[in-house]
């Protein structure tokens, strides 16, 4: 009897350790409320109104502060409800995005677009483009004209949301376009590569200014790309 019952409490506590291991080892692997957020609203590199008249000061507001902003916050919240081996990074998420969340994938994406997207633009163009991406903008499309065309026609022709992207493939430059949020180091992704450009074509990015007339916005955009950031994300 007295063997029934240290057999019985023996189970009991095994049973007990047992489940708080696991629960142990599911909050070390899970990103807990408390720690530090996953994804951080980066901060503008120039004044709203800097990029104006191409890119209206209102426009840049809300599309930074209320659009990127609620991407942040609505990945930080998606992130909190999974579990990690080991801490993932937005590119380590998007190898296999597809095993994810909607929300990771959507907001992930959101997150990492505009963040980008911010970088590739600024006040002081120029048309000089340093030599390596010149070199393989001549290459792949004969001429920058001829990119911009493509690139543009990418874009108007991206039903809905998304974004018109130029890739890097190992020794070429392509170009592409994916719907919503998504991106070329997804995969989910149609054509994968490298991101160097990617325009936003949600409305949210030109509709101020613009309205309906996505084209307009397109031509203006080309008079704020930042050709030294483009190029400082070639591999």
């Amino acid at each position: 009897m007295e063997n029934n019952q240290s057999r019985r409490n023996f189970i009991k506590a095994t049973t007990i350790i047992g489940a708080g291991a696991l629960l142990t080892n599911t909050k070390l692997n899970a990103l807990a409320p408390g720690d530090a957020p996953f994804a951080t609203l980066p901060a503008l590199p120039y004044d709203y109104a800097a990029l104006e008249p191409h890119i209206d000061m209102l426009t840049m507001q809300i599309h930074h502060d209320k659009h990127h902003k609620t991407y942040v916050d609505k990945l930080n919240e998606a992130m909190a409800k999974e579990t990690f081996a080991t801490p993932p990074t937005l590119e380590s998420l998007f190898e296999t995005v597809s095993t994810r969340s909607v929300a990771i994938r959507n907001h992930g994406g959101g997150h990492y677009n505009h963040s980008m997207f911010w970088q590739i633009m600024t006040p002081k163009h120029t048309d000089d483009i340093p030599g390596k991406l010149k070199v393989a903008i001549d290459a792949s499309f004969r001429n920058v004209d001829d990119l911009k065309k493509q690139m543009n026609d990418a874009a108007s022709k991206r039903f809905g949301s998304g974004w018109a992207w130029l890739i890097q493939q190992k020794d070429r430059l392509v170009v592409s376009s994916t719907p919503n949020q998504d991106n070329p180091l997804m995969d989910v992704a149609e054509v994968k590569g490298q991101p160097l450009i990617g325009i936003d074509v949600w409305e949210h990015a030109y509709y101020l200014k613009y309205q309906n007339k996505r084209g307009e916005y397109l031509d203006a955009w080309w008079n704020v790309v930042n050709w030294n950031e483009v190029a400082k994300r070639m591999r």
